[in-house]
Parts: structure tokens; C-alpha cells; sequence
């Protein structure tokens, strides 16, 4: 699609005549700024969070998926034995890349957010745990269960797939949740701005009537109302978009302590979004504005 830039320029600069069709202040000024910033503002903050769902759905199923946990539970005389006997197990399966039994500090670690961190590991019952890596396609999870039942009674195979799946489900739809919020933003943006340009509209009635009389077109007299209701809701978007950018950027950033609330924003080029807002706020005036006008130019008489 080629863009004539001669016509961006003359809308840009408009007609000095045409404009004062438009008053330049009022209420309808001050609604299509703050409308068009407000929403801005609440548009970021509604991409950010689709944003930070998708990673959020991205790392759960890319690394839980290539991981699973065997459990160990046998008296104290024959965790080792059983522990080893799965290990080697675990090397004649196919689809494992590794296997290791976890250390006591690691499992301490592990139970430290719920218990504490002076959690006598060593002298509780607590089940060994070993973290199994996938490879390629992955093992046979039902064979590797048999095999574990017949060879190792207390060993207990958990693939992650049963809690896995629903985390990964409610951050696609949280992400889903935060596109259909920006499309209702942009639709709310149209309302208030083909409000404000219907209310101007109306207020220039007699003067609309005395354009007509000396020959104004109605395309002269709509590009006029256009133009100034698409240059404000650009820049209303634009101090909108700055601002939530520069309290987007003061949020803290991501932290495991701090899990999901602490990883809101943008990641690296996802900051280049924040540039589409403002025009995609001026389109939106644009064809309200057009609309707005067209329809109250072909009703007065």
C-alpha cells in the first residue's frame, strides 16, 4: 500500500480558514484530550499484561513440559537402594536426557516458602525426589510407570501435566482477556470522541449553514472537524502512552520472590508498542470523527 505523503502533509497542516469552523478550545477539546489520554494510559497497562501472561504461558509450557519429578517414599534402610534402582532405571529409558536425585539443601529449599528455613530435613520422613530432563520426543510415561511399579513399589512418576496444563490455560485466556480489554478501550475511545465531535458539531450549526451559502463543501467543512478531532486524540494519546511507559518502567522488575506481579511490563523490542498506540488512537478519531460528521452534515438541513 503506497501512503501519499503530500496528503499526510496538508492534513497535517490543515486550512487556517477550515479550522475555525472547529472552535479550538471548550469542552469538546478538553473531553477528546483527556478521553483520548485516559484511554491510552489504560491501554498500555492492558498490553503489558498480555504481554507479561504470554512469557508467563511461554516458560510454563516450555520448561515444565521438558521436566517431570519422581518421588521416593521407603523407610529410611532403603531410600538409597530404592533411589539408586530408579536412577538406573531411569538410564535405560528412552526420551530421558538426565536424572538426579536432589540434595537435602535442595529440598529444603523447595519447603523453605511453606515450612521455614530451619526445616530439620536430615531427621524428617521427607520422599526423595528426583528431577528427570526429557529429550527429543520425550519418554513413555505409562511404561515408565509400570516399570517403577514392578522395580521400585515406592517410587511415584508426577510428569507435571495435571497442574501444568490449567496454569498454562489461565495465562492464555488472562492474555486473551488483556486484548479483548484494549479492543473495548479503543471502542470506548470512539463513543466519547464521536460525542465530543457531534457536540461541536451541533454548536457550529449556523456557522456550518453560512459556509454552505458560500459554497464550502460538506468534505471541506467534515475535514476541518476530522482533522482537529484526530490531531487532539493523537496527542492526548501520546502524554497518555508517556506516562503509563514511564510508570510501566518504575514498576519492579521480575523477581521469583515476587512471581508474576513483579514481571509486568515489556521485554526489549516490546517497547516499540508504545509508539503504535498514539496513531492507532488518531485512526480511531479519524473514523469516528468522519462518521460523527457525515451523518450530522447530511441531517442539517
Amino acid at each position: 500500500m503506497k501512503v501519499d505523503f503530500t496528503r499526510v502533509t496538508e492534513f497535517i497542516v490543515g486550512d487556517t480558514q477550515a479550522d475555525r469552523v472547529v472552535p479550538p478550545t471548550g469542552f469538546t477539546a478538553s473531553l477528546t484530550l483527556f478521553s483520548a489520554a485516559a484511554m491510552a494510559f489504560l491501554a498500555v497497562f492492558a498490553l503489558a499484561l498480555s504481554m507479561a501472561t504470554g512469557r508467563l504461558a511461554d516458560r510454563w509450557g516450555s520448561e515444565l513440559a521438558r521436566s517431570s519429578t519422581i518421588r521416593i517414599s521407603a523407610p529410611e534402610g532403603q531410600m538409597a537402594a530404592q533411589t539408586a534402582a530408579t536412577l538406573k532405571i531411569l538410564e535405560t529409558t528412552k526420551g530421558v536426557a538426565s536424572a538426579r536425585a536432589l540434595e537435602p539443601d535442595e529440598q529444603r529449599a523447595l519447603l523453605e516458602p511453606w515450612f521455614g528455613p530451619d526445616l530439620p530435613v536430615d531427621t524428617l520422613p521427607i520422599p526423595q525426589l528426583i528431577e528427570v530432563i526429557e529429550e527429543g520426543e520425550g519418554f513413555d510415561a505409562g511404561g515408565l510407570r509400570l516399570r517403577l511399579a514392578a522395580d521400585v513399589p515406592g517410587a511415584v512418576l508426577d510428569d507435571h501435566t495435571r497442574w501444568r496444563r490449567p496454569l498454562v490455560s489461565a495465562a492464555t485466556r488472562l492474555r486473551m482477556l488483556g486484548y479483548i480489554s484494549i479492543l473495548l478501550i479503543g471502542a470506548a475511545t470512539a463513543a466519547m470522541i464521536t460525542l465530543a465531535a457531534n457536540a461541536a458539531l451541533a454548536a457550529n450549526t449556523q456557522v456550518i449553514g453560512v459556509l454552505r451559502l458560500v459554497g464550502a463543501r460538506d468534505t471541506y467543512i467534515a475535514q476541518a472537524f476530522v482533522r482537529r478531532f484526530t490531531l487532539r486524540a493523537l496527542t492526548g494519546a501520546a502524554v497518555g502512552t508517556a506516562l503509563a511507559g514511564l510508570a510501566v518502567f518504575l514498576l519492579p522488575a521480575a523477581q521469583d520472590e515476587g512471581g508474576f506481579l513483579t514481571g509486568l511490563g515489556f521485554r526489549g523490542w516490546q517497547w516499540v508498542w508504545l509508539l503504535v498506540i498514539p496513531p492507532l488512537a488518531a485512526g480511531v478519531a479519524f473514523s469516528a470523527t468522519q462518521a460523527a460528521a457525515r451523518k450530522t452534515l447530511k441531517d442539517t438541513p
